[in-house]
């Protein structure tokens, strides 16, 4: 399972491509199974009906805790460090989490959950959020974690889509200066979720909150009225593990699933190579549990691999921007995987923060959620890795799991800005437009997959054709990343931006049909358009056309746009406010009705040298208004 030497990669990506069966089939052998499996793979990009390991049986969390227990019992398996550096940090070892998890996962089941039900999780990034994951994957409910920052709406469609039992929060959370009312928002969002049926809340803040009887029960009330006493329950290698809904080109969030035993597997894999792990490291993943580099690489990846994983409640610049670098000494933290959105913004505030604190213990420096720039990865590998420690730039997607393209820590070679090389499993392939491969070195084109690895998603929940059409119609039998790329002389892959119509945005996925539904809500508005731009902090900002029923006067334009932004957070939540609003009295659009987004994007980036022929628009002239009112 062990790559060690760039020899080893080439060998493990040659057998993995010649015959993945038996590639995949060695590396699952070393987890722990109640029933072998008795075919590895079956698959079609068809219909897409892809599973691994069929027939198979095993419990995840018998992986990511039991299995450990004997000579990993007092080990720390999550080292947990609170937003407010003075408030007592916890450390749990495999044998208190083990204990944990098998106690909230007798309270899920004393509240009427079972095997196959649905769960909402909102939660503080606090360890109650991972053992409550783990809880779920105990018992085969599916958990849907969503991230603290979603609005009451978001909260709610995701809730409606997934058809969930049961909620589990907290009366609310701390970030950074910031206090965020959880429950309140949650109670907002149950108003249209008749599903749900129970709310077990547990107490973080000490804000007052509303109790429904019969609905809301106390988590640490709960947990005083069972027992340690959980056996595992048998799950089948394609029975599904969570739901993690993802923005798309059009409005609606689309529920990712992924099942139990591939992801567990490439899951593992992936983190024990691309960090080099070694026993008795200390892994720190700067992601919120709520995205997918928390579920794959905070809980699973690492506890599967008997790992010690450092999960924060905080952000990066509380109480001042020294905060990750006092995190690192501390707790001697040898893998730091974080964002290029937080490098930069670190980078801002100049070497002050850094230089007080002993760094010497880092081995391994990641990077995750959009392409890492030059002048990011220069700063990171000279100011925090001291030039001592290689940086993996990892590609992946909420969608696989795991990661794809990265280098191995150590043993590949890395380029600044690239994500250098397939792992193992992985046959990455560029198309033209039109589907046609594109051969060889030195060429771009758009990045899709020619074969399935143990990660890849399933489906999408509830809506099996929506994840055809998405994924795999675009090039009949090849999975579509929805990114441009870039593969250079040496044959190393660079990222070089979705080529959809979905936003990356500090590392968070938004789809502009999102954000301009959300838009169109506010009273006043008649239409919107919304197009990403260069952003030096956020890497993608948000830049938002929007036609009001009256053009607002200068010193009401400020008051409106603020509404609109008010309005945004109170839809999908604060990470989709627009940067920059335009009012604008039309939209470029073609004869047909089309808006045309690419002269949008030039004009947001700056750029109307080369807007293209405007010929085949209705009204032409829109364009040169727009031009001359951009912010």
């Amino acid at each position: 399972m062990r790559i060690r030497t760039f020899d080893d990669y080439q060998q493990a990506y040659q057998q993995s491509v010649e015959d993945p069966e038996a590639f995949w089939a060695g590396v699952a052998q070393e987890f722990q199974w109640r029933k072998p499996w008795t075919k590895t793979l079956q698959w079609n990009f068809t219909e897409p009906n892809i599973k691994w390991f069929v027939g198979g049986k095993l419990n995840i969390t018998e992986n990511c805790l039991d299995r450990h227990l004997a000579e990993r019992g007092d080990q720390p398996a999550i080292i947990w460090e609170p937003n407010d550096p003075h408030e007592a940090g916890v450390t749990l070892t495999y044998r208190m989490l083990h204990d944990q998890v098998c106690r909230m996962a007798n309270v899920l089941k004393r509240n009427g959950v079972g095997k196959g039900d649905r769960v909402c999780v909102y939660m503080p990034m606090v360890p109650e959020l991972a053992i409550a994951v783990l809880a779920c994957a105990r018992i085969g409910a599916i958990h849907s974690v969503v991230f603290g920052g979603f609005s009451a709406q978001s909260i709610a469609d995701r809730i409606n889509d997934a058809q969930c039992r049961l909620v589990i929060t907290a009366d609310g959370a701390y970030r950074g200066n910031k206090e965020i009312p959880l429950k309140s928002v949650v109670d907002d969002a149950l108003i249209g979720c008749p599903s749900v049926e129970k709310v077990i809340v547990m107490t973080r803040t000490r804000t007052p909150v509303a109790m429904l009887k019969g609905r809301d029960v106390w988590m640490e009330q709960e947990l005083k009225q069972v027992t340690a006493d959980c056996p595992a329950e048998e799950m089948d290698a394609e029975d599904v593990l969570f739901i993690l809904y993802t923005s798309g080109s059009t409005g609606k969030p689309k529920g990712v699933v992924h099942t139990c035993g591939g992801y567990m597997v490439y899951a593992a894999y992936t983190f024990e190579n691309v960090f080099q792990y070694e026993p008795g490291q200390v892994h720190f993943c700067t992601a919120d549990i709520g995205w997918i580099t928390g579920h794959s690489y905070i809980v699973y990846g690492p506890l599967a691999c008997g790992a010690t994983s450092l999960l924060f409640e905080g952000v990066p610049t509380y109480p001042d921007a020294g905060r990750f670098w006092d995190i690192v000494d501390k707790h001697q933290v040898n893998i730091l995987y974080t964002a290029p959105t937080a490098i930069r913004s670190l980078m801002g505030f100049g070497l002050d923060k850094v230089e007080n604190h002993d760094l010497s213990s880092l081995k391994v420096l990641g990077s995750v959620g959009e392409p890492i720039n030059a002048e990011a990865w220069h700063w990171y590998d000279d100011h925090i890795g001291k030039n001592r420690c290689p940086i993996v730039d990892t590609w992946w997607q909420t969608e696989t799991g795991g990661m794809l393209i990265s280098p191995i820590a150590g043993v590949t070679k890395t380029k600044p800005t690239y994500a250098t090389l397939p792992l193992p499993g992985v046959q990455p392939m560029l198309v033209d437009e039109n589907g046609k491969e594109i051969e060889g070195n030195g060429v771009s084109g758009n990045l899709c997959m020619k074969f399935p690895w143990p990660g890849i998603l399933r489906t999408t929940w509830g809506d099996h054709e929506r994840c055809r059409q998405t994924y795999f119609s675009t090039y009949p039998g090849l999975y579509f990343t929805g990114d441009g790329c870039l593969r250079d002389e040496d044959g190393y892959y660079r990222i070089t931006g979705r080529v959809d119509d979905v936003l990356n945005v500090s590392g968070h996925r938004i789809g502009t049909a999102e954000v301009e539904n959300a838009i169109n809500m506010h009273t006043g508005v008649v239409e919107s358009a919304v197009v990403g731009y260069p952003h030096d902090i956020k890497g993608q900002g948000i830049y938002a056309y929007v036609i009001a029923d009256a053009m607002p006067a200068d010193h009401d334009a400020d008051l409106t746009k603020r509404d609109i932004l008010a309005t945004v957070s109170r839809v999908i939540g604060p990470i989709a406010k627009p940067d920059k609003i335009q009012f604008v009295s039309g939209l470029p659009k073609t004869r047909s009705g089309k808006i045309m987004r690419r002269i949008l994007r030039k004009i947001a980036e700056g750029d109307t040298s080369n807007l293209g022929d405007t010929t085949t628009l209705l009204d032409p002239a829109v364009v040169d208004e727009i031009k001359a009112g951009a912010v």
